[in-house]
């Protein structure tokens, strides 16, 4: 049976032409007034139903979650909340929901907290809340594709298991086919990986950038995008152990070019959603409001979640070094009165959320990019500047965020390449493809990566990293 979708009936002006409508009941009140969504819109379609003519099995069957299909006429409505309406003339259960299994569930029509939802992951996104969220990042999604897309850019598929990590950071999910109860060992008593199934030590990725720097010279630019893992033992609402990364790379692209094209594509797509979302992004924008009433005045936030995206928008972004931050935070009173968890006290502090959101929050009140860190707390890859002590790196910091944007210019010289990789300890014969590049016409190259989650979150206000994504992996934690 043919049928339509809700969103496009909501808008119609086609009126008493006969549709059929599929979906979730979500109330139905008086044995008349049936709630029905579909998930193609926060809002529901009033199914208006002749119960007199209806049979009391059918009647019986229609409770909240219970899956059905609606044949009849649309019309104006006659009733408030609502400009259209359907008169039904056909019902069909599709699927059962049994009332007393629904009141178990975050089904039932109460409010439940985020916490109760993340325990019923596999529904929540049933709830308005949630499908408004992920409703927004499908379009988001949409959106990076589409900008780099219209702008040249080819997409590439980097490796999810890999060799080599490219942080430096060593927090990574070993891959390996061996039997955990019997692994191989060595002639030393170590484990021998060369007879795992890859012949050598693998890991899940931490990051696709340096397979896109590698295809940036030769395609000139590019950009990823997909699922990254970082085993840190962070249970925070800021940190996920497996979560979504753009990450762009652009070769004969020095750092300004690099700031310049992370802003113009943050304020495409937050620009698009505002285009084409605003159903849900006013009711994430009520939530926020509903929510705040319940904080201390200093908690709540400062602008209305739509007004906040358009701020992002249409100012641009101001760009500090980071030893100009570094004067300001030492110098500003949570530091002089040793507010900050961490105190800074000298140039070459590795900066906290916690300064760089008074950066942007309290100082500039705008978003900020950072650029030419110290060499010495940022990885190999970055180019060093000619002062011998910082790196052309940039980061994006966003107000409730802190950084969004992580970039850099990339050493495209081999020799300071190598040193950087021996200071650092960094195997050179694990990475000998990643400095070929650097021998067969290598050129200033820049790129950067996005974690797409914390964009998620800033684009629907919610707080917890947790509830951006269908089913969050996190410290001790990998139902569903």
């Amino acid at each position: 049976m043919k049928h339509h979708k809700i969103a496009e009936l909501l808008k119609s002006e086609h009126l008493l032409q006969e549709y059929t409508v599929k979906g979730w009941v979500r109330a139905f009140r008086s044995n008349r007034f049936i709630s029905l969504n579909d998930g193609s819109t926060i809002n529901n379609l009033q199914c208006v139903v002749d119960f007199e003519n209806t049979p009391e099995e059918i009647l019986q069957q229609i409770n909240v979650g219970a899956a059905i299909a609606v044949k009849g006429t649309l019309k104006e409505s006659e009733g408030k909340g609502q400009r259209v309406e359907i008169e039904a003339q056909e019902i069909e259960i599709l699927g059962e929901a049994n009332p007393e299994e629904v009141k178990k569930t975050i089904l039932s029509p109460k409010r439940h907290s985020l916490e109760k939802l993340r325990e019923q992951a596999h529904l929540r996104v049933r709830t308005n809340t949630f499908s408004a969220v992920m409703r927004l990042r499908s379009k988001l999604s949409f959106a990076v594709h589409q900008y780099f897309q219209q702008n040249g850019f080819n997409y590439v598929n980097t490796p999810i298991i890999t060799g080599s990590d490219a942080e430096g950071a060593g927090e990574m999910f070993k891959v390996t086919n061996f039997d955990l109860n019997n692994t191989p060992t060595d002639e030393n008593g170590e484990i021998d990986y060369k007879k795992d199934f890859f012949g050598k030590e693998t890991n899940l990725t931490v990051s696709g950038q340096l397979e896109a720097e590698t295809y940036a010279l030769g395609l000139g630019q590019v950009y990823t995008f997909g699922p990254t893992f970082r085993a840190e033992n962070s249970n925070t609402s800021r940190h996920l152990a497996e979560f979504w990364m753009i990450e762009p790379e652009v070769a004969f692209c020095d750092l300004d070019g690099n700031m310049d094209l992370a802003e113009d594509f943050i304020k495409y797509v937050l620009s698009y959603i505002l285009e084409n979302c605003d159903d849900d992004l006013a009711f994430l924008e009520n939530r926020v409001i509903q929510e705040d009433k319940s904080k201390p005045e200093k908690d709540r936030a400062p602008m209305k979640l739509r007004d906040k995206l358009k701020f992002i928008t249409e100012n641009n972004f101001k760009r500090v070094s980071y030893t100009e931050a570094i004067d300001i935070l030492k110098n500003s009173k949570p530091n002089k009165k040793k507010k900050f968890n961490y105190v800074i006290e000298e140039w070459g502090a590795d900066l906290q959320s916690e300064h760089e959101r008074y950066l942007v929050e309290k100082h500039f009140k705008c978003p900020v990019i950072l650029f030419d860190y110290p060499a010495n707390i940022k990885a190999f890859y970055m180019r060093l500047n000619e002062d011998g002590k910082t790196v052309r790196a940039m980061d994006i910091l966003f107000p409730g965020i802190g950084e969004i944007v992580g970039g850099s210019q990339r050493e495209e010289r081999l020799d300071v390449l190598q040193n950087k990789m021996k200071e650092l300890d960094v195997d050179e014969k694990e990475l000998w493809w990643y400095l070929d590049t650097r021998k067969f016409g290598t050129c200033v190259h820049s790129g950067f990566g996005l974690g797409f989650e914390r964009l998620v979150l800033f684009a629907t206000g919610m707080t917890n990293i947790r509830d951006v994504i269908p089913y969050p992996r996190t410290p001790q934690n990998a139902e569903f």
